[in-house]
């Protein structure tokens, strides 16, 4: 069966929720693992901090958008608040991503997802980030936004932005594989501005507790600019492009499903739009879907009396039905609502980039 039920037990694992000595014994090993990892992580981060390993300009300017943990930390909306706020800054943006478990001439989950969102936006998809960014300059872009770039340091860019989950900002404290953490959160010191996403999910003592564990961590170079976000559902989206305002799953029997990297944050969204989840499915990240994965959810639906099956924006544009069984299938759209620090992240943004072509002047170029 190709459906993971426990698709999240790799966090549970690593956070300590999965008790007993079988997991006792897998954690410890992870343990062992992250050791090399984290001093291969260090080396790579200071021979690019020294010059020893060299980056590589673009024609342009470029934004760069990642985290420092693996998956879910709502990046996507961030990137599309980016290029959104580039555009009213009459700048023609790019995206440009790694495009991955994207096969030769399709497009990655993200870019597929953006595409819904962002529509018109050129995304180029190159494992080479550098000869990406190049083409995407060719092609007509004048600044180019970095999709999931904080760790890609081959690429020059103008700013970072680093996305923190405030539901799980520290990815459970260690290293991958013992933790969720791609580097050690030291690397923020480097970073140009941070946005807490989900912000309004905890309460403004744990959000400044948060800021302040993060200051420490990177030895109090934590950037200066700092926003705080929430994810707000704007629609209920059907595979043809038919919407609902978000109250439509208000009281509905809902059998939800999602391959994404923090599924429970997808559980959470559709309970707090008041849906009724009778039944919640979790598959991998970037789960490539099939028919048996379609008719099991259908089976799933049909015998739960569910009234709609929701799913992200990322995974419906992988499925690409209108229902499942009789039940119509919905992906529910989710946009940025800045709660603090946008006109100081937008600002920070056009001082990298200049005006763009209904400013004065053309976009700055990189070193």
């Amino acid at each position: 069966m190709s459906i993971l039920p426990d698709a999240d037990n790799f966090k549970r694992l690593v956070d300590g929720s999965l008790r007993g000595p079988g997991p006792m014994a897998v954690r410890a090993l992870l343990a062992t693992l992250a050791v090399p990892y984290g001093l291969a992580m260090a080396a790579r981060n200071a021979a690019y901090d020294r010059g020893w390993l060299a980056s590589f300009p673009a024609p342009v300017p470029v934004i760069s958008v990642g985290n420092l943990t693996l998956g879910g930390t709502g990046k996507t909306p961030l990137v599309a608040w980016v290029v959104r706020t580039l555009l009213a800054g009459g700048h023609r943006p790019a995206v440009v991503s790694r495009g991955y478990g994207a096969g030769p001439g399709e497009r990655s989950d993200e870019a597929a997802e953006l595409a819904v969102v962002l529509p018109g936006i050129a995304h180029v998809a190159n494992r080479d980030r550098v000869a990406g960014a190049r083409a995407a300059a060719a092609a007509g872009a004048d600044v180019v936004v970095l999709d999931d770039g904080f760790q890609h340091r081959r690429l020059r860019r103008n700013i970072d932005i680093v996305a923190v989950d405030a539901t799980d900002p520290f990815g459970c404290d260690r290293l991958f594989p013992r933790g969720l953490l791609r580097e050690s959160t030291v690397g923020l010191a480097r970073a140009g501005a941070v946005v807490l996403t989900r912000a309004t999910a905890v309460d403004a003592a744990r959000r400044a507790e948060i800021r302040d564990a993060l200051d420490r961590a990177c030895g109090g170079r934590l950037p200066a600019t700092w926003m705080e976000t929430e994810h707000r559902p704007v629609a209920l989206r059907s595979a043809a492009g038919h919407t609902h305002p978000p109250d439509f799953v208000r009281g509905r029997r809902v059998v939800a499903f999602a391959g994404i990297g923090n599924p429970a944050a997808f559980r959470a969204t559709l309970e707090r739009m008041g849906a009724d989840v009778v039944a919640f499915l979790p598959f991998a990240d970037h789960h490539a879907y099939g028919d048996r994965d379609a008719a099991l959810l259908a089976d799933r639906a049909v015998a739960l009396r569910a009234e709609v099956v929701a799913t992200t924006l990322k995974d419906l544009v992988k499925l690409r039905r209108e229902r499942l069984g009789d039940v119509p299938l919905l992906a529910v759209e989710i946009a940025l609502q800045a709660d603090g620090g946008a006109a100081e992240l937008a600002a920070l943004i056009g001082a990298a980039c200049g005006p763009g072509a209904g400013g004065s002047g053309g976009a700055p170029r990189a070193p």
